[in-house]
């Protein structure tokens, strides 16, 4: 489960980097307009699959594999937690403004799993105030591929959540060649 969860994490980061990508080369690629266009119509259900994907993720972590959330981890599930709810209210209510309520939420999430993830390379960083009241946050259940830890896949979803929500194309406006 850890590689398969690493590797969705990777997927969602690269999908963010190609958007961006995208985003620049738009105004003189068409296809790439149109590729980011259609990501943008697709942008409930995209943040939907992160959020629920990263939810899901962090429950079966912690209520199946037994690992026991640090305070760090605590506070990335306090903000990826209601963007999975904002993402699905949006969803049903195809509320486009619902991005704007996402978007803050991931940037503090990516935030905290920034300062996670440094301090899980750099234990003398953490302090005294992570391990009171359970593990330290420095301390690691995995690193697969020899980096993506839980800290560094929380980033990759908070990420991908940002780009997907504050990155826009215009609606494809090409019409079809007619016939």
């Amino acid at each position: 489960m850890q590689v398969v969860t690493s590797l969705c994490a990777l997927v969602a980061a690269g999908g963010a980097v190609l958007l961006i990508v995208a985003r620049l080369l738009a105004p003189h690629w068409p296809l790439a307009a149109r590729w980011g266009a259609a990501v943008s119509s697709a942008r409930p259900v995209l943040s939907l699959i992160v959020a629920g994907g990263a939810m899901l993720g962090s429950l079966y972590f912690s209520e199946e594999a037994g690992y026991i959330p640090c305070r760090l981890c605590w506070f990335q599930r306090i903000a990826m937690y209601p963007i999975a709810v904002i993402a699905l209210i949006a969803l049903i209510r195809r509320d486009a403004g619902a991005r704007w309520y996402m978007v803050p939420l991931a940037a503090i999430g990516a935030l905290i799993s920034t300062w996670h993830y440094l301090i899980e390379w750099n234990p003398t960083w953490e302090g005294d105030s992570c391990g009171i009241f359970g593990p330290a946050c420095a301390d690691l259940w995995f690193r697969t591929f020899g980096f993506v830890s839980l800290a560094f896949m929380a980033l990759c979803g908070f990420v991908a959540i940002i780009v997907l929500n504050a990155v826009s194309f215009p609606p494809s406006t090409q019409q079809e060649p007619q016939s």
